[in-house]
């Protein structure tokens, strides 16, 4: 009973975190966007009039994601799961995500959309896991396969000597905490490896599982292209894809709800530090976000309520 109230009150306590850095971040992005207005308020009237053309290729590819997630968690997952409700459940997912931080939201809905299809928590749990593993490799080899393609882009600043000192400590740190938690995380790396060579035994669920993160990540960096294309960005979409999957990597690190803030200010950074005006940076991250959070967020609520009504959650 005491380590179970433990337990819980840890999980308090990291909930409690994460909500004060994404308030503080959120804090931070406020007063950034306040002393940067002018430059968002070009960029705003800038998307105004951008090439219809091209948005509507952007809200497409943006449209499309859900379907690769869908298809991505089938395949991490051996039994067969409803389509429709699988869709629905990724779309739903999204729109939580947007409400609570580090993903808390859309892997709640997740989790529990697979339990409701029969899976135990246990199996359900690992499945998500599999799908970010994939998930993560996948854009990793995408950043390395486009870095090649763009050299220099992603170039490392010079360092000074006290760096690989500081590098040399982090490593020792992540070592000694590694080894420390190593016991309590060992039966849950397991599980996830078994479950990577269940998935792989059959060649459908992992080629869906893969097929499906890449797809995911591809159609992201092709929403960001597109908008870029119809505000008229100099930047090549070979470019703009790598600056959007080095940009939201990095902001993944900051747990605020749906990246707003981090990502925001990591994509406008990025674009700029590729060359583009900060005009138009800005117009391509307000149409990106425009696209990808504010206009599904209002439909994605109402379809996880309609799930939750109709205990498909």
């Amino acid at each position: 009973m005491t380590s179970g109230r433990i337990a819980v009150a840890a999980g308090r306590g990291r909930v409690c975190g994460q909500l004060a850095l994404t308030l503080v971040l959120l804090a931070v992005a406020v007063s950034l966007a306040r002393h940067q207005w002018p430059v968002l308020e070009t960029g705003a009237l800038r998307l105004a009039v951008a090439d219809q053309g091209w948005l509507l290729v952007a809200a497409a590819a943006a449209a499309a994601t859900w379907g690769c997630s869908a298809l991505a968690q089938q395949g991490a997952v051996v039994r067969p799961l409803p389509p429709g409700r699988l869709v629905a459940a990724q779309f739903a997912a999204s729109a939580a995500g947007q409400l609570l931080p580090a993903g808390l939201g859309a892997g709640a809905v997740s989790l529990r959309f697979l339990m409701r299809c029969g899976l135990p928590a246990g199996r359900a749990a690992t499945a998500l896991a599999v799908k970010a593993t994939s998930g993560g490799l996948t854009r990793a080899a995408l950043i390395a396969v486009l870095a090649t393609a763009c050299p220099g882009v992603l170039g490392l600043p010079r360092l000074s000597a006290v760096w690989p000192a500081v590098a040399v400590a982090a490593a020792a740190l992540a070592l000694l905490l590694g080894t420390a938690l190593w016991p309590r995380c060992r039966r849950a790396v397991a599980l996830v490896l078994t479950d990577l060579r269940d998935v792989h035994a059959r060649p459908r669920r992992a080629a869906a599982l893969w097929g499906g993160s890449l797809g995911f990540a591809v159609l992201h960096a092709l929403v960001l292209v597109a908008v870029t294309r119809a505000v008229a960005l100099p930047l090549g979409p070979p470019l703009v894809a790598l600056l959007y999957l080095a940009a939201s990597s990095a902001a993944a690190l900051l747990p605020t709800p749906g990246g707003l803030g981090s990502l925001d200010a990591a994509l406008a950074f990025a674009l700029t530090a590729g060359g583009a005006p900060g005009a138009a940076a800005a117009s391509a991250v307000l149409g990106y976000r425009l696209l990808t959070l504010w206009l599904p967020l209002l439909p994605g609520l109402l379809v996880l309520a309609l799930l939750v009504r109709r205990k498909a959650l």
